[in-house]
């Protein structure tokens, strides 16, 4: 099966958000897909597309201190421990340090056991951060500098 990563539209948020459920199971983050990513940030957002459809996305940007911030990965749940996860972190890191990104950052809601051991595996260090999200709202923040 060919899988190619390319820069995502709009139209592919709009069907990872038709298929919500095949990428996030009974999470609701539809909430989180916002078109303006694509549009302003197109460069950093990415889709893995095979014959069948999107096997997984990132929703990510570079911030004007030169983060890499991802702010949305997923795989299909046909295509998890494939390492497609990890291609995509992989083309994400060469476009944010095409735009002078230095390090990499993503958060997780706590107890999301599956996303720490990812970012774990990726070399991302991690800490808790409370109200992060708001009052109460703290987040386990995944932090990795990116080699010069």
């Amino acid at each position: 099966m060919t899988l190619d990563i390319t820069r995502a539209t709009v139209r592919d948020l709009h069907q990872v958000v038709a298929d919500h459920p095949r990428y996030w199971g009974e999470r609701d983050l539809r909430a989180l897909h916002q078109p303006v990513f694509v549009q302003e940030f197109g460069a950093t957002c990415l889709v893995a597309r095979a014959d069948d459809g999107i096997r997984g996305y990132l929703v990510g940007f570079v911030t004007p201190d030169r983060t890499g911030y991802v702010h949305l990965i997923a795989t299909r749940d046909d295509s998890r421990g494939t390492g497609l996860g990890r291609r995509l972190y992989e083309a994400f890191t060469e476009a944010a340090r095409g735009q002078g990104a230095v390090r990499l950052k993503a958060i997780t809601s706590l107890g999301n056991s599956g996303s720490l051991a990812f970012h774990r595996s990726l070399g991302f260090e991690d800490r808790v951060e409370g109200d992060y999200d708001g009052p109460g709202e703290a987040r386990i923040v995944f932090t990795r500098l990116l080699p010069p």
